[in-house]
């Protein structure tokens, strides 16, 4: 097993309120396991958990990673491990995409990959998400993470607000994971990015802080697409 959270309960750090219940999710070498659920429901919230953010605070639970616990480690230490992520919606940085481009294959030994591949040779030269459209950062997201080599690689939402042409590019990077033998946890909203692959696992459907569901991708997608989130709440089958 890569990877195994048991009974996870987090807060944000400063409030009471807990936004993840008791979560239990584990992901095989190679796999491919999709998240979903409606907004608020947690599901980056995992994320961000798994990769060590410090205003996510643990309060009951295990993070596991290669049979190791990883609680209290710090989101560089996870990074050196193998887990790569890549977010929703990263921060601006002053600093060239090209020159942190150099430090990944540096720090992680890793050959460079043809920029124009994932679309990204016009923003090498710029400070890294400075005035990037959707697509673009979401291709440079991706290319990054692929850049890491990750043993396991967490995709925060790599099909919200981008186009096809950037979609097909991101399924072409997850493929490229997937090849490598990466495992991977995808978080989707309306699960356009599933039209792309030709192999997931499972789908996993979060509501209120709790995975109520798991089970075959594409039965579970045809069931959010009929029936919305709410078919989960109300407990279908």
């Amino acid at each position: 097993m890569v990877f195994k959270v048991e009974d996870l309960w987090v807060k944000v750090q400063g409030h009471d309120k807990y936004i993840l219940k008791g979560v239990d999710l584990s992901i095989g070498k190679g796999e491919v396991h999709v998240l979903m659920g409606p907004n608020g429901s947690g599901k980056s919230t995992l994320l961000k958990t798994i990769i060590g953010m410090p205003q996510y605070k643990i309060a009951r639970g295990t993070i596991l990673f290669m049979g190791k616990e990883i609680n209290n480690l710090q989101p560089y230490e996870r990074a050196k491990m193998g887990i790569g992520i890549a977010f929703q919606s990263p921060p601006r940085i002053r600093v060239k995409t090209e020159y942190l481009i150099k430090l990944i294959t540096t720090k992680f030994r890793t050959r460079l990959l043809p920029y124009e591949e994932y679309g990204i040779s016009h923003l090498v030269s710029r400070d890294l998400y400075n005035g990037f459209s959707g697509g673009e950062m979401k291709r440079t997201e991706m290319y990054l993470t692929i850049l890491q080599r990750p043993k396991l690689a967490l995709l925060d939402e790599p099909d919200s607000g981008v186009d096809v042409d950037s979609l097909a590019l991101i399924a072409k990077g997850i493929e490229q994971l997937m090849e490598e033998g990466a495992s991977i946890l995808l978080v989707t909203h309306l699960g356009y990015i599933l039209k792309y692959l030709d192999v997931v696992t499972e789908l996993h459907v979060m509501i209120n802080g709790k995975i109520v569901y798991s089970g075959e991708p594409e039965k579970a997608l045809d069931l959010i697409l009929t029936h919305g989130y709410s078919y989960f709440v109300k407990g279908g089958d």
